[in-house]
């Protein structure tokens, strides 16, 4: 099994910047896909952004040009580096890993314990 923990959520103010990093137990060079969702209070848990094993990034539209989603490989660490933050930017965010195996194919989903992020004034 994959253990990821995360960190670096706290309370921001509107306009403000948070770092979350997710750091994985094995070689996240081994991991097909890994991302970021949130879960805001009364809501549906919603990607937030993906970086795949060849360095290929999504986001979601409403945190697209606002926050980076990396990769530092000899860290075993992926990161979110979230800017101009806005109130409706507080959720629970989860770090995901995804490991695909062909040609079954199989999918294994692994999850992290969630770090608050609150954005308010």
């Amino acid at each position: 099994q994959v253990q990821l923990v995360e960190s670096g959520g706290g309370l921001v103010e509107p306009g403000g910047s948070l770092r979350l990093s997710c750091a994985a137990s094995i070689s996240i060079a081994s991991i097909s896909v890994m991302g970021w969702y949130r879960q805001a209070p009364g809501k549906q848990r919603e990607l937030v952004a993906t970086i795949t094993s060849t360095g290929s990034t999504n986001y979601a539209d409403s945190v697209r040009g606002r926050f980076t989603i990396s990769r530092d490989n000899a860290k075993n660490t992926v990161y979110l580096q979230m800017i101009s933050l806005k109130p409706e930017d507080t959720a629970v965010y989860y770090c995901n890993a995804r490991i695909i195996t062909v040609p079954a194919p199989r999918v294994s989903d692994y999850w992290g314990q969630g770090t608050q992020v609150t954005v308010s004034s």
